[in-house]
């Protein structure tokens, strides 16, 4: 093959040495703007899956590598003057400044042409002249500029501001040091890379950026190589202490913003993308030159494995892509974690610790258990003292109060419909449905959205509470759980408005009934998507029938003997609708300003709340993000929620979406969660009001951790409970449970261990058992300056 690449890095120059290995005969060419010793930046961190992989295949570029690691296992985290060491974690680096000659030379042994200093030719002269062009060329790659329509690149330009620095402080480990100042919270992000000094990145959010007058060079051009000297100057004054005396060191290092870079496509005919001119993830979860490095390992193996270039690239994509759309998820949460690190300035320091540690959702309370059990008891009993619990048991099972409202464990069964009431009348499947997430230990078992109105129903199979017929019927259920569980049942309460009058969900979600249409109303006459209704817009006599029909509804729920009652705000239903933009397009006091979009939902709400007792708390359900241009976002979502606190909320139950089929939702595990902590935050704690996060929560592991880092106060599950109604009951068991926070009834108290598996005979090693796991494993730090080099002085954190 005669082959281009269009970029001289790292991943330009790892895979051109893996072809050449791979058939000498490929001829191999290589442009790169920059001359040989011009390198930018100064650590690099590997991981050991990658390592793997880069000694599996070039041993001869991993040991000239492997001489000049660093490595280390702590994380090192300082906050409000306190400092924490978790242990386990694994890292590799080393200088860039290093690893760039190891490439060179390995490609010049192996016969790589490098034009250094060269830019290279148009990619439209490079396809037509070779069989293969790699699009090596950054992130501002001219090669996916030319062909942008194929590639379709999406470019996130993120709102922090980061400098890359280095110093001659030599860490012994990952450093995050969270340092609050006079103009707000600000971060560095350390590292190790050699002997000789760390990596030294200084981040904070744009707002605290222009307060510290850091924007005084904000309009000055520097030349390539040269650094913003006053910055540089002013990080060194407010980082004195953390300097403690040592250089800052400065490399191209100016102010930037990160971009995430994304690709629908990676290759066009015989062009393919290549480390960052694909893809970015921000550098607090991975490094760019660690992707770029196992882009080319997969690159030059499914170019070894398949007969042609075009299966050879679409395999490369298959591999590549879902991995790295996977990192960059974890990216996401990562830094958008760090652009809202300032709502968490108050957290209690053990907790915060956690937070940061936990971040992008890869590391879990289970997987830090693994990495370091010591500091996760830590956690776990710092999280029992916080709540005036004397025991320490897993997060899940400490008992919630909402209102006054006693829960004995933090697991809400979430609401969903069943579509399997007639004439609005729950029946005994309910009876069988929410007894049996009951009797499977959920501390709060929610209804189905019980429709307050014959024309507020979203399917002719939902319950309502318009009758009292249909209030005796919730009495039977609401008696059984009261007689036979420990758990308490909520209502939700709700008004289908545009999305009603539709088939059962599996006839046609959201398809409209073929016969015995009802009157649908909604703010404004649109549609909630293609081939749904059209609704009329309420009129003043529908909002005060509305407001009637809540209230009776929520009468009625009480004398039920519901427990808790949730007036659902989400999901595009009635209530949503107006206070979502995209639905609610008024132009009287109720439509336009977020104020007046939330009148009418806030005189529902009042309304509910001023007939039920005290003792009765009264939630609301918002979205928190309507997932589509000109929608609702997380920042409106927080004054939402704040004024509905204002109004007696006593929980914010937090979900998404659903105002519009057009809507874009960014999936995920856990995705909504991010939007319960912001409201949790910067409303619902300092009010003491307790915050409900939902969404792809699926395991006992993501509650604790979810709970663990102060992102909600309760989790609720739905179809978790769907595959298996005695979730929460078998978390118990899975964590060697048994205290009250997991009741389980006397009948069942027999089958509350964990059942064995096929394998019952198989028996440890008695020694091993014995054996205590080595403290040094788990904490072994960085430091060559106690006498070693090369690798060879990463100690543990008890040696002297």
């Amino acid at each position: 093959m005669r082959i281009a690449i269009a970029g001289g890095g790292p991943g330009g120059l790892y895979f051109a040495a893996l072809m050449k290995q791979l058939d000498p005969r490929h001829e191999v060419t290589v442009w790169e703007r920059n001359a040989p010793d011009d390198t930018f930046g100064f650590g690099v961190v590997f991981s050991d899956e990658t390592l793997g992989g880069i000694e599996s295949a070039d041993t001869a570029i991993y040991d000239q590598m492997a001489r000049r690691f660093a490595r280390w296992t702590d994380i090192d985290i300082q906050f409000n003057g306190q400092r924490f060491t978790v242990g386990g974690q694994g890292f590799a680096a080393m200088g860039r400044k290093d690893l760039l000659p190891i490439l060179q030379q390995r490609a010049a042994e192996l016969g790589v042409t490098v034009h250094y200093r060269t830019e290279a030719p148009d990619v439209d002269e490079l396809r037509a002249a070779y069989d293969l062009v790699v699009a090596a060329d950054g992130l501002n790659s001219r090669v996916r500029t030319k062909h942008a329509d194929v590639f379709q690149p999406s470019l996130d330009h993120r709102e922090n501001k980061y400098i890359w620095l280095g110093t001659d402080l030599v860490f012994e480990a990952f450093q995050f040091l969270v340092k609050q100042t006079e103009w707000g919270t600000m971060q560095i992000h350390g590292y190790p890379y050699s002997d000789q000094g760390s990596t030294f990145i200084v981040e904070m959010h744009q707002d605290v950026w222009r307060r510290a007058g850091f924007d005084a060079t904000e309009n000055d051009t520097f030349p390539p190589g040269e650094s913003d000297e006053y910055a540089v100057d002013r990080i060194r004054d407010i980082f004195a202490d953390e300097l403690d005396g040592h250089r800052v060191l400065t490399n191209n290092s100016k102010w930037l913003n990160f971009v995430t870079v994304r690709n629908q496509r990676w290759h066009h005919d015989n062009i393919v993308l290549l480390g960052d001119a694909a893809h970015t993830a921000h550098f607090s979860i991975g490094s760019g030159t660690k992707l770029a490095m196992e882009d080319a390992l997969a690159l030059a193996a499914c170019l070894h494995e398949h007969t042609s270039v075009e299966a050879a690239l679409d395999a490369y994509q298959g591999e590549r892509k879902p991995v790295v759309e996977s990192t960059q998820r974890a990216a996401q949460a990562s830094l958008e974690w760090f652009e809202n690190i300032g709502t968490y300035a108050d957290q209690d320091p053990a907790q915060f610790c956690f937070n940061l540690l936990t971040r992008s959702r890869r590391i879990t309370f289970e997987n830090l258990k693994d990495r370091d059990a010591e500091f996760a008891a830590r956690i776990e009993a710092s999280f029992a003292q916080a709540n005036d619990e004397p025991d320490v048991v897993p997060a899940m099972f400490q008992p919630v109060r909402i209102g006054q409202l006693q829960l004995n464990n933090r697991i809400v069964v979430s609401p969903m419909d069943m579509y399997s009431a007639e004439d609005g009348l729950a029946n005994d499947f309910h009876l069988v449905h929410l007894g049996s997430k009951a009797l499977g230990g959920a501390g709060l078992v929610m209804t189905e959205m019980a429709c307050v109105s014959p024309e507020g129903r979203i399917t002719p199979g939902c319950t309502g509470l318009w009758n009292g017929q249909q209030r005796d019927a919730y009495r039977r259920i609401t008696d059984f759980v009261h007689q036979q569980t420990a758990a308490k049942i909520g209502l939700q309460l709700g008004h289908s408005g545009r999305k009603g009058s539709t088939r059962l969900m599996w006839e046609g979600m959201d398809r409209p009934l073929a016969e015995n249409n009802w009157d649908l109303i909604s703010p404004t006459a649109a549609p909630y998507g293609e081939g749904c209704h059209v609704p009329r817009a309420v009129t003043r006599e529908d909002l005060d029938k509305v407001l009637a029909d809540f209230v009776t509804a929520a009468q009625r729920g009480v004398e039920a003997g519901f427990d808790l009652i949730e007036v659902h705000a989400a999901h595009g239903y009635l209530l949503s609708s107006f206070l979502s933009p995209i639905a609610n397009q008024r132009h009287d006091e109720y439509g336009g300003t977020l104020e007046n979009r939330l009148r009418f939902p806030l005189e529902v709400f009042d309304a509910v709340r001023a007939v039920v007792p005290d003792t009765i708390p009264v939630t609301v359900r918002i979205s928190a993000h309507d997932w589509t241009p000109g929608g609702n976002t997380e920042d409106d979502a927080v004054e939402i929620a704040r004024a509905f606190v204002e109004h007696g909320a006593a929980a914010i139950d937090v979900s998404s979406g659903q105002i519009t089929k057009d809507e874009k939702p960014a999936y995920g595990r856990s995705y909504q969660t991010p939007f319960a902590d912001r409201i949790r935050q910067l409303v619902a704690a300092p009010a003491s009001v307790k915050v409900i996060a939902v969404g792809a929560i699926s395991s006992y592991d993501d509650v604790n951790s979810i709970l663990l880092a102060g992102r909600a106060d309760l989790c609720a599950l739905g179809r978790s409970h769907l595959y298996n109604p005695h979730w929460t009951l078998h978390a118990a068991a899975e964590q060697d449970h048994r205290p009250d926070g997991a009741f389980w009834p006397l009948q069942f108290r027999a089958g509350r261990r964990k059942p064995p598996t096929s394998r019952t005979d198989k028996i440890p090693p008695r020694l091993a058992l014995l054996r205590k796991p080595s403290e040094e494993n788990v904490h072994m730090r960085w430091a060559p300056h106690r006498g070693h080099a090369n690798g060879e002085g990463s100690v543990g954190k008890n040696q002297p």
